[in-house]
C-alpha cells in the first residue's frame, strides 16, 4: 500500500486573521479556521455574523469548537519549529530543567516554580492565568540557592555587617539596621578582591621561582668553583710528582757517580796494595772502604728540603690563582679619608698630603688615625682586591667591620674590628694581641687581600713572587666589612711619598 508524505509549512497552522501559528483553533460552519481569540473579537466588531475568508453569512452566531484534530497537529507542528529554532545549552549557560533528551538552553528562571525554562516550556507560563502571575528573571542555575529560605524571595542584596546575601524582606525586619549594596556590586568587590589576591600569589610564586633560579645559579657557580678547584689541586700536585720524580733521578744518578768514583779509587787502592804486599800488615788499618752513610743522609736531607720549598711555591701559586678569581672593583670613599689624605679622581690612590685639611665634621671619616675606607662593603661570600705598595716604606692594609671607632686614638686588633697587616723596615707584623711578626720579604711591589666572609679567614699575598705572607683565620664576623687603606705618614725628604694604588688583578699562570 502506497504511502504519501505530506510536507507542511507554517502557512498552514496559521490563522488567517492575526497570520500567526493557530492558537486553540476553531472551525467556521464553512470550513475555515481561526485562533478562537482572533475570530471571537472580529465578530464582537461586527453586525453580521460572516467569515472573514469566504464572506459566508450566518443568521446566527456559530456555536464554535475546538478543532482537536488541528489542534494536535499545530502543537505538534510549533514544537517541532520551536525546538529546531532554539539553541542547545552551552557549558556556561543554564538549562532548561523540563527538557528531556537533548536540553535546550533556558530562556527565563521562574522563582515561583524554582525552575528554568526553555522558550517552548515557557509557553504556559504567557497562556495559563495562575502561571502568568508567576515572577519571572534572567536564567539562573542553582534557584534553590539564590532564595532566601525566610521569605522564599530573590537574595539580590548583601549585609555587609554579617557578610550574608538577603532579599528585600530581610533589610526590613532583621537587618533594618544594617548597611547593605546590591549583590552585584559586592560581587565586583569581592572579585577585585580576589584578582589582587591572585596577582599577589602570582608574584610570591615569581620570587619563589626566582630564588629557585638563584640556589640552581649558586649551586651551578659552587660546581664551577669545585671544578676549578680540582683542576688547580690536580695541576700542583702533577707538577709536585714531576720534581720528585727529578729529584729521585738526581739523587740516583748522584749515589751512582759516587759509587762509581769510590769503585775505581778502590781498584787503584788494590794495585797499589798489590805492588806492596810486604807492607799490607802494617798498614791495613788505614784501607777502610769509604762510607756512604754521611752522603746518603745529607743528600735525603737537601732533598727533603728542595721538596719543601717547592711544594710551598707551587701550593702558593696555585692558591694565589684561585683566590683572584673573586676579584672585585674598589674605590676609595672621600668621606671617610683623613683630613691630611689626598684621593685621585678616580679613587685608586692614596697618599700623605703633609696638611692636615679644616673639614666639616663628618661621623664617617677618621680624626686622628691617616685612614681611609672604600665605598663598597661585602656582607657575605668571598672577595679579593690587589693594592701597590712599590716604593713605601710605611703602610697598613686589610679590611676593617662597619662599626669601628673613626675618631681619637684607635687600638687597631681585630677585637676592635681591624684584620690589618702593617709593614715598616723592621717587617710585617699583623695587628693583633699579641701581634704577630712575620719575616720580612724584599722588594715588595704588590699585596694582595682575600676574605672568605663566611669562613672568618683574612689573607694576605706577595702578588709578584706569588707567595702566601699571612692568614688569620677563625675571625668573627657580624656585619658589613670594608677594604680599609693606610698610606702611612710622609716625612722629610719625600720618604714614603708614594701612593697606594688599588690595581687591577693580572691573571697569569
Amino acid at each position: 500500500m502506497a504511502s504519501a508524505k505530506t510536507s507542511w509549512s507554517e502557512e498552514n497552522f496559521s490563522c488567517s486573521i492575526c497570520l500567526d501559528v493557530f492558537s486553540s483553533p476553531v472551525s467556521t460552519p464553512c470550513g475555515h479556521n481561526f485562533c478562537r481569540t482572533c475570530i471571537t473579537k472580529f465578530w464582537d466588531e461586527q453586525v453580521q455574523y460572516k467569515c472573514p475568508v469566504c464572506n459566508d453569512l450566518f443568521k446566527t452566531r456559530p456555536d464554535l469548537r475546538v478543532n482537536a484534530l488541528l489542534s494536535e497537529m499545530v502543537d505538534r507542528f510549533g514544537t517541532s519549529v520551536r525546538i529546531k529554532e532554539q539553541p542547545c545549552v552551552e557549558p556556561a549557560e543554564v538549562p532548561c530543567d523540563v527538557c528531556t533528551g537533548t536540553q535546550l538552553k533556558a530562556a527565563k528562571s521562574c522563582l515561583v516554580c524554582f525552575m528554568s525554562f526553555c522558550q517552548t516550556h515557557l509557553e504556559p507560563h504567557h497562556r495559563v492565568a495562575g502561571l502568568k502571575k508567576h515572577r519571572l528573571v534572567k536564567p539562573m542555575d542553582r534557584l534553590e540557592d539564590r532564595m532566601c529560605k525566610k521569605h522564599e524571595r530573590l537574595l539580590e542584596l548583601f549585609c555587609q555587617n554579617e557578610q550574608v546575601c538577603v532579599c528585600q524582606l530581610c533589610t526590613e525586619k532583621d537587618h533594618k539596621s544594617h548597611p547593605v549594596v546590591p549583590l552585584k556590586e559586592e560581587y565586583e568587590v569581592k572579585m577585585a578582591q580576589v584578582g589582587k589576591m591572585e596577582a599577589e600569589v602570582q608574584q610570591m610564586i615569581q620570587e619563589r621561582q626566582r630564588n629557585i633560579q638563584e640556589i640552581k645559579d649558586t649551586v651551578k657557580r659552587s660546581k664551577a668553583d669545585a671544578d676549578r678547584e680540582i683542576a688547580d689541586g690536580v695541576q700542583v700536585l702533577t707538577a709536585l710528582m714531576r720534581c720528585i720524580e727529578k729529584c729521585q733521578d738526581d739523587l740516583i744518578q748522584l749515589v751512582k757517580e759516587r759509587l762509581k768514583s769510590t769503585e775505581k779509587q778502590a781498584e787503584d787502592l788494590i794495585k797499589e796494595l798489590e805492588q806492596k804486599i810486604e807492607d799490607l800488615t802494617n798498614r791495613s788499618s788505614e784501607v777502610r772502604p769509604p762510607s756512604y752513610v754521611g752522603t746518603l743522609r745529607r743528600s735525603l736531607d737537601q732533598l727533603e728540603e728542595t721538596l719543601n720549598m717547592e711544594m710551598k711555591k707551587l701550593c702558593d701559586a696555585a692558591e694565589l690563582k684561585r683566590v683572584q678569581q673573586y676579584e672585585v672593583d674598589v674605590t676609595l670613599d672621600p668621606d671617610t679619608a683623613f683630613p691630611g689624605l689626598i684621593l685621585s679622581n678616580d679613587g685608586k690612590q692614596v697618599h700623605d698630603g703633609t696638611v692636615v685639611k679644616l673639614l666639616r665634621d663628618n661621623p664617617k671619616r677618621f680624626t686622628k688615625k691617616i685612614h681611609v675606607l672604600a665605598r663598597q662593603s661585602f656582607s657575605s661570600g668571598r672577595f679579593y682586591f690587589e693594592v701597590q705598595v712599590k716604593d713605601k716604606t710605611g703602610w697598613c692594609l686589610g679590611v676593617a667591620r662597619e662599626s669601628i671607632n673613626r675618631k681619637g686614638e684607635i687600638i687597631v686588633t681585630p677585637e676592635t674590628g681591624y684584620w690589618t697587616l702593617y709593614y715598616d723596615n723592621d717587617g710585617f707584623v699583623f695587628r693583633d694581641k699579641p701581634a704577630v711578626r712575620v719575616p720580612l720579604r724584599a722588594e715588595l711591589q704588590k699585596v694582595g687581600v682575600f676574605v672568605d666572609y663566611d669562613e672568618g679567614l683574612v689573607s694576605f699575598y706577595d702578588v709578584e713572587a706569588r707567595v702566601h705572607i699571612y692568614s688569620a683565620t677563625g675571625c668573627s664576623f657580624t656585619e658589613p666589612l670594608y677594604p680599609i687603606l693606610c698610606p702611612g705618614y710622609c716625612y722629610y725628604g719625600g720618604i714614603n711619598s708614594a701612593p697606594l694604588i688599588i690595581s687591577p688583578v693580572n691573571l697569569t699562570d
